[in-house]
């Protein structure tokens, strides 16, 4: 058969353990057959960040920049016990998505993939629920450290100009624990516009929540921006198609998101959407069956899965067992980027094939074939067997 052709390549990362298993699995059984896959290449597994003192990670990004799609497989962040794993790193690098998304200065959107035979444990619910994470900042570019004695912390902002600002954190009579963070007034304002543009594009309403009452400086920038920017540029399209802007303090959110019946935006900062995304992804089935895109202000995106590289499952592979792991969020990684640069490069083909490879996945999950994780999910009769990682593939390649 003629494959389905492309004219601009788009980012590939490569990453770590199960995940980098099954993107190559995927590539060769559901992608490679269909289209004349052109990508530029970057193997973000942890050895090569390593070898390349992590500039690998800055050239995929700056990649991404150029040529304004990118698909990304999960990667590893290491701590102390993957420093012990993995003797050959000469340094706990810091993780590639939050380097991508300060280069980048995206937004993170991640909204479950649904099914009827799955229903989610809020049982009120029922449209997907999508968070808007923001991608820069916080505790993701902190700085900390441990102090021993009695003292004083003082935080100290040393302007261009001259001039200065300095507030006493907290003294201590003995050993302390510290951390700075910080966000700039262009990245939030980012932010926001981009969360407005995505939920003016969805149609949904949008909701975005902080604790302005005890952060009031630091949190009430955030508040402060996403109301100047909605009374200056969106509120006229807003009102227009029906849909509505909703402030609330973010305890007072998860009040309301429980009660909600779905089907709008929460827009959160970096730590809340982070934790938030799995909640979500958890109560409505599962991890692996989250998306996430990351929209930059200039519409570049990067599509990759919300969860990890599986590393239970990785071991077990590597002694021999072909394992049930869900790839549906990478599936639908590299469904998103495709149809992505299709609409970019104006080729309809790619975009009907992103289309109907989400088609054939979900269709093959209907049809009661699916990973073993789906199993104790799907509601009471639905006649579901569980199959391996590379059934659930073969499933769907003859679908689509």
């Amino acid at each position: 058969m003629n494959k389905i052709k492309m004219t601009t390549p788009l980012v590939e990362m490569d990453g770590d353990e199960m995940t980098r298993i099954l993107w190559g699995v995927i590539k060769e059984k559901l992608i490679l057959p269909f289209v004349d896959l052109k990508t530029e290449y970057y193997d973000l597994g942890l050895l090569s960040r390593n070898a390349t003192k992590d500039q690998i990670t800055v050239d995929a990004a700056q990649a991404t920049k150029r040529l304004g799609v990118a698909v990304k497989c999960a990667t590893i962040t290491p701590n102390r016990q993957r420093m012990e794993e993995y003797p050959e790193l000469t340094e706990m690098w810091k993780s590639p998505n939050g380097t991508i998304r300060a280069i980048l200065d995206g937004t993170a959107f991640r909204a479950p993939i649904v099914l009827p035979c799955i229903k989610p444990v809020v049982k009120n619910w029922e449209k997907p629920i999508t968070i808007a994470r923001h991608a820069y900042g916080d505790m993701y570019k902190a700085v900390d450290m441990t102090t021993e004695e009695p003292g004083t912390a003082v935080l100290t902002f040393q302007g261009k100009s001259g001039g200065s600002k300095t507030l006493t954190v907290q003294t201590v009579d003995g050993p302390a624990v510290w951390q700075g963070q910080h966000n700039t007034e262009k990245s939030i304002r980012a932010f926001a516009r981009s969360c407005f543009q995505y939920a003016l594009s969805q149609k949904q309403d949008l909701w975005f929540s902080t604790k302005d009452t005890i952060a009031k400086i630091y949190d009430g920038e955030f508040k402060r921006i996403f109301e100047e920017e909605y009374e200056a540029s969106y509120k006229a399209e807003f009102e227009t198609l029906g849909i509505t802007y909703f402030y609330t303090l973010i305890d007072d959110a998860v009040a309301r998101v429980v009660r909600s019946k779905g089907g709008f935006i929460w827009a959160l900062k970096n730590y809340d959407g982070d934790v938030m995304s799995d909640m979500i992804a958890a109560a409505f089935g599962s991890l692996a069956m989250m998306t996430s895109v990351l929209v930059a202000p200039d519409g570049t995106m990067e599509f990759e899965a919300s969860h990890g590289t599986v590393t239970r499952h990785y071991y077990r592979y590597l002694q021999g067992e072909k394992t049930s792991t869900n790839p549906m969020a990478t599936i639908f990684a590299w469904s998103g980027a495709l149809k992505r640069r299709g609409e970019l490069d104006h080729l309809p083909d790619l975009v009907r094939f992103g289309e109907r490879l989400e088609a054939a996945s979900l269709k093959t999950l209907e049809d009661g074939v699916m990973t073993c994780d789906l199993l104790p999910l799907v509601e009471p009769g639905f006649p579901a067997r569980g199959v391996d990682s590379w059934e659930f593939l073969d499933a769907i390649a003859a679908r689509l």
